[in-house]
């Protein structure tokens, strides 16, 4: 996995991509053609006539196309004949390699400076897809900040296609008239129709979130909502029949500060880590997965359950990319043993920076680093458990880490 950043395109995006390749801020690209041409004059003149290298000159446009942009290869692309030129007429006549090695040298820039183009066409290409996705992964899981709701926060995204850099999990926190609710939930799939249906539900949860009284409530517009989702996308032929979605739902009252109230549909329930250990909610019925309320429509969503949350207390959501994940072994992360264990020998670890950063570097240790699903972590409390807000950054301003 890797960390994603945000950045512009075009010629933006060619400094980008000569990152790697600046000394205090400036390009030394051009540096390594120029050390390759001086070196292989150098040689020639230094080396008996059995040992010609002059030809080599077809090499330098070559690996300009490969770090350069294109004026640069051009440059060089001139230059390696002209100095071809100038090196052969020095020599003794003897010596002298003649019009076919310069003719090769001639059509090696061209062609390299062809190739140059149509590399930095496709660099610019992927650049704008790139911006793309982190403009997709910024609208379905946009920046939440500091302190938002009252609440202190952060979150690890870990896409499991690294390129595309976005997948089927989902989180938000949404400031309402009953006070502040926070989902985590997790699209059945991958691809594109995943991503749809994550901004679908987000879209409703803001808007429910936001003025519905009831958790429950707010349940059921999820489902009404994936359904006519999925209603949709099947009438455009896109087989979306079998798609569904599990997701926590949690309450923040601001009338009752010690408590919160969840509504759990098909999905892991939340961890609460404290300090002193951790603890698992109090069972309660759980719902179906959002997208499958038509299997038992009498049923419908279970009443939100209200639990005590001690001072300090924070409470843990991740999706099966973190229970799932599997050692060389085929075993599961024990995600709970974890981080109990880690809590144990250091309290401070129950903080939501410290607590996604823990499970995000022990999840890759447990999987190698071979994500087999997106995986999300998201570690909330209210705000004043510890000192400030810490939502963990990755260099876009989302309070998000990305692998």
């Amino acid at each position: 996995m890797r960390a994603v950043s945000d950045g512009a395109t075009g010629l933006k995006g060619d400094a980008r991509r000569q990152e790697l390749l600046r000394v205090r801020g400036r390009s030394v690209a051009w540096l390594a053609p120029l050390v390759l041409l001086i070196g292989i004059v150098l040689i020639d003149f230094r080396t008996s006539s059995d040992f010609r290298i002059l030809s080599w000159i077809v090499l330098v446009p070559g690996i300009a196309a490969a770090i350069c942009g294109v004026w640069g290869t051009a440059m060089y692309a001139v230059l390696a004949p002209a100095t071809y030129v100038g090196a052969d007429a020095v020599l003794p006549h003897e010596f002298q390699a003649g019009l076919p090695d310069l003719v090769l040298a001639a059509i090696g820039g061209v062609l390299a400076t062809l190739a140059c183009a149509i590399r930095v066409r496709g660099e610019r290409r992927m650049l704008h897809m790139q911006d793309v996705a982190a403009t997709i992964r910024r609208t379905v899981l946009r920046p939440l900040p500091p302190g938002w709701g009252g609440l202190e926060h952060a979150a690890v995204y870990l896409a499991a296609d690294s390129e595309a850099r976005v997948g089927g999990d989902f989180y938000d926190i949404q400031i309402g008239l009953h006070g502040t609710r926070v989902i985590v939930g997790d699209v059945q799939g991958k691809g594109l129709g995943a991503v749809e249906a994550a901004a679908a539900l987000l879209g409703t949860f803001r808007e429910t979130g936001y003025h519905e009284p009831d958790l429950a409530t707010v349940a059921v517009r999820l489902e009404e909502r994936l359904q006519r989702h999925i209603l949709m996308r099947a009438a455009l032929g896109r087989e979306d029949d079998d798609r569904f979605a599990t997701a926590v739902l949690i309450s923040f009252p601001e009338a009752d500060p010690a408590v919160v109230d969840t509504v759990v549909l098909g999905h892991d329930p939340p961890l609460v880590v404290a300090p002193d250990g951790i603890r698992s909610l109090p069972p309660g019925a759980h719902g179906l997965p959002l997208g499958m309320g038509e299997l038992d429509p009498a049923v419908g969503p279970p009443p939100a359950l209200r639990v005590l949350l001690r001072p300090g207390e924070t409470l843990l959501l991740t999706t099966d990319g973190v229970t799932e994940a599997r050692n060389s072994a085929g075993e599961f992360y024990p995600l709970a043993a974890d981080v109990a264990q880690a809590v144990a020998a250091d309290p401070g670890i129950a903080r939501p920076r410290r607590l996604v950063a823990f499970v995000r570097e022990r999840t890759l240790r447990h999987c190698g680093g071979h994500l087999a699903d997106d995986t999300t972590v998201f570690a909330v409390r209210r705000e004043g458990g510890g000192k400030g807000v810490e939502n963990v950054g990755n260099g876009d301003g989302s309070g998000r880490l990305q692998a």
